[in-house]
């Protein structure tokens, strides 16, 4: 393996030699499912909190303490703040309150509360967490304090609101905003003219709140910074890679070296090891002057880990494991899938933090704020291995005794029991691993550890050579790119098998509206499941399948989504795309028959196949004015792009039908797939490129549907429309890459992969593959990598951490196929 790596070079695995160099916009830690997904935001990993690929906060923490000398590795802390008047993830307090209208001065300190209700905070749906049930559509509320000494020097509101919000401090308005906030708390600084109206003695705060739809909620309070605490030295990061499977840093501690490395073993050839959200974390250190050191290591993980806002309590127990320490946390409430959206984190099931037991391992739970303190300055009387409260740490040291200059390695897991995982038509369905409920997240962590070093060696031998074949396939950069990209890809689903014993890897659309099951999201990040194990294609094409197969949907084309996140129980997307899905199920339903060998799949499903493959006949070739995958960019009548996609899936069934020996159903569609293209070209034709639309010859866009033409070999359209376009688009690429089409600037980095493997050479291919690159190294938006982004100046223009991203392999799926 050592040998291995030395021959494909460092640029394998990402290698960054300074710390200043960026290898991703941000790097994946653990990546497991929609819900356990933790990432950095900084090159340097000790230089920011920790958070999920939403945003919100979900901190780890690493120390290692060298002769005693504590410098921090892994994470960052919160920033620190004084509470003058706290919110409910720091403290219990009650609001006063009332649904009807109050006099003018309702929100003056001299008003008389008159009628008015006491009510713990928060406000909102109780089975969400809320200390108080606000069902109406307004509310307004007062919260009085005491301040012994108004001259603050700064003042900020702590806000977390849905919907509309007016805040006022002493009766006058200090913010107000339509909308809501995501689910978290905002920190909105005040001005210097509020702290001037700050009293000594009695002040109120006052809120007038709107729910326009939805759910509601109001948690409110007020902070001020909080007196700098001293900064413990920082570990020198020396370096970062970054593989398909594993995330690894490099660090010197004094007389230290540390090694680092975050491992998720999604192998695609192991449904079970897939499905298993067990992460492990592994420290090796050695002496760097070639004396001997104490070394110590300190891991911390908050329990803002299990809870979707910060305020919701927690429970921390001990678990029992047979040869590991195991801490587990979870909510007190457990509200199994009771929210479902977009801008969410899990707060159901239990996290896990394990590591082997030896005398040389302990655990315990500290407040969050303490961890760290608590680690440099021992305070064993404080340390419990069970409590309750709100933003907690699961601590876990690791003591390595004295270091030399051979190194020694220790372990720990990270996991996530959700109980469970998706509601699918009205059942709970658990997560792959635990199909019928029968096994313990505890004997999977045992099975986690027996298998520690059998894991990490198939990690290690399936980064390289994923590496070396995209590498093949595309060139360095294109490379790098791929690796970015799996894990984000894989983890962006829940795998699980459906109550008839079909496989289901449901897609979560994050980032935009939250949909389980995306019939356009499946379809572009299908290349990399292709490649790798079109099984899992399968699971993402199944629950459409069954969905008109089972009489819920009953039109003739296949439906966009299964419901949201994490509830599958029907489409809730507001509007259909008939043309764009039908055609995406046919061809992804061929694609998958290309790679087999055979069209056992498709056979099972061959009526419903055939029911789209009728309706594209006669609706696809000149769509009528709707949406496409590319719904952001609003309705489009006569798409020509979409036309494509028509043509090819009717092209993609003929084919399906030869396979199954149906040779009057191949010819005919095979010859009408090859009709429309010729026709299509006279009608497309614009000159030097081929329009937007039939009827706006001054238009243009990509053609990224042309590429299944190519994958599959279908032989549709003359290879003379590739590289009349790919000629076209040269000309027409900005500095993060080539735009979507002649609307905007902006542009969608799967499809522009896409575009390059119509390429006949490796120049242009390489030209316009090397702006996404850039993109993706030089945005400004550290985010899971955008598949969304303006092409002017690389700033994300939505979307973050999905799975569409998977679209990248789609130059490695054809040089697999093809040997290209």
């Amino acid at each position: 393996m050592k040998q291995l790596f030395i021959t494909l070079g460092l640029s394998a695995m990402l290698w960054n030699a300074s710390a200043q160099e960026r290898t991703a916009p941000s790097y994946p830690l653990i990546t497991h499912d929609p819900y356990f997904s933790i990432w950095s935001a900084t090159d340097q990993v000790n230089q920011s909190v920790t958070k999920h690929w939403t945003g919100a906060e979900q901190s780890l923490t690493g120390i290692i303490k060298v002769d005693g000398v504590p410098y921090s590795f892994l994470g960052a802390t919160s920033k620190p703040y004084a509470n003058v008047l706290p919110t409910s993830d720091d403290e219990d307090y009650q609001f006063s309150y009332t649904e009807s209208a109050p006099a003018a001065n309702w929100n003056s300190i001299d008003f008389k509360e008159s009628g008015w209700r006491s009510g713990g905070a928060p406000f909102g749906d109780v089975v969400n967490g809320a200390g108080t049930a606000w069902t109406s559509k307004e509310l307004w509320v007062r919260r009085t304090f005491e301040l012994s000494n108004p001259a603050l020097k700064d003042l900020t509101l702590k806000l977390n609101h849905d919907d509309n919000v007016e805040v006022f401090l002493n009766g006058d308005l200090v913010y107000s905003f339509i909308g809501w906030t995501s689910n978290r708390f905002s920190y909105i600084p005040l001005k210097d003219a509020v702290l001037k109206n700050l009293k000594k003695g009695k002040n109120v705060l006052a809120i007038h709140i709107k729910n326009t739809v939805g759910g509601a909620w109001l948690d409110a309070g007020l902070i001020s910074s909080a007196v700098p605490v001293k900064q413990i030295a920082q570990a020198q990061q020396k370096g970062a890679k970054v593989t398909a499977t594993q995330t690894n840093y490099e660090f010197k501690a004094g007389g230290v070296d540390l090694s680092l490395t975050f491992s998720s073993p999604l192998l695609m050839d192991d449904l079970h090891l897939i499905s298993r959200p067990i992460s492990y974390v592994t420290y090796r250190v050695k002496s760097n002057d070639k004396k001997q050191h104490e070394v110590a290591v300190l891991f911390n993980a908050s329990t803002n880990i299990a809870v979707n806002t910060t305020g919701q309590r927690v429970k921390v127990t001990k678990a029992n494991a047979k040869g590991l320490a195991v801490l587990k946390a979870g909510t007190v409430d457990q509200p199994v899938m009771k929210k479902s959206g977009d801008d969410l984190r899990i707060d159901w099931g239990y996290l896990y933090v394990a590591a082997p037991s030896a005398a040389s391992t302990s655990q315990y739970v500290v407040p969050l704020k303490n961890a760290v303190d608590d680690f440099v300055k021992p305070n064993n009387a404080a340390r419990q291995t069970a409590a309750t409260g709100t933003k907690l740490s699961l601590s876990t040291l690791l003591s390595f005794g004295q270091v030399g200059s051979s190194a020694k390695e220790q372990y720990l897991m990270l996991g996530y029991d959700d109980l469970e995982s998706v509601q699918y038509f009205g059942k709970n369905l658990k997560a792959y691993w635990n199909t019928n409920g029968d096994k313990s997240f505890e004997s999977e962590l045992i099975s986690a550890a027996e298998q520690y070093k059998q894991i990490i060696k198939r990690c290690d031998d399936f980064d390289a050579k994923m590496y070396k074949t995209a590498l093949e396939a595309g060139g360095e950069k294109y490379a790098k790119l791929c690796v970015l990209a799996y894990r984000q890809a894989i983890s962006a689903h829940k795998l699980v098998k459906s109550p008839e014993g079909d496989l289901l890897f449901l897609s979560k659309e994050n980032f935009s509206n939250g949909s389980i099951n995306t019939v356009d999201v499946t379809y572009p990040s299908a290349p990399l499941f292709l490649a790798y194990n079109p099984d899992l294609l399968k699971g993402m094409l199944n629950g459409i399948f069954y969905y008109s197969e089972s009489g819920r949907w009953k039109k003739p084309f296949a439906a966009h989504d299964l419901g949201t996140y994490p509830l599958a129980n029907g489409q809730t997307y507001g509007e259909d795309m008939p043309v764009e899905e039908s055609g995406n199920m046919i061809i992804l339903t061929a694609a998958i028959a290309k790679v087999e060998g055979n069209a056992e799949y498709a056979k099972k499903h061959w009526e419903t196949l055939s029911i789209w493959a009728d309706y594209l006949s006669k609706e696809g070739f000149d769509p009528a004015n709707q949406l496409c995958t590319d719904d952001f960019a609003g309705h489009l009548a006569r798409n020509t792009n979409l036309s494509v996609k028509a043509i090819v899936a009717l092209g993609s069934y003929g084919m399906l039908a030869e396979k199954l020996g149906k040779t009057e159903i191949a010819e005919k569609y095979k010859n009408m797939a090859k009709e429309m293209a010729q026709k299509w070209i006279q009608m497309a034709d614009a000159g030097d490129h081929f329009a937007l639309t039939f009827d706006h010859k001054d238009t243009w866009s990509q053609k990224y549907n042309l590429v299944w033409d190519k994958v599959l070999n279908l032989d549709i359209f003359p290879e003379a429309v590739y590289q009349k376009e790919i000629k076209f688009y040269l000309n027409k690429q900005n500095a993060f890459g080539l735009p979507l089409d002649s609307r905007r600037t902006y542009t969608k980095s799967d499809w522009i992969i896409w575009t390059a493997t119509l390429t006949d050479n490796r120049a242009d291919f390489d030209k316009l593959v090397n702006p996404v690159y850039k993109f993706a190294l030089e945005t400004e938006d550290r985010v899971p990598l955008s598949d969304w982004h303006e092409t002017t100046n690389g700033k994300q223009s939505g979307f973050q951490a999905r799975s569409v991203v998977g679209g990248y392999s789609i130059k490695l799926l054809d040089h697999m196929l093809n040997k290209r």
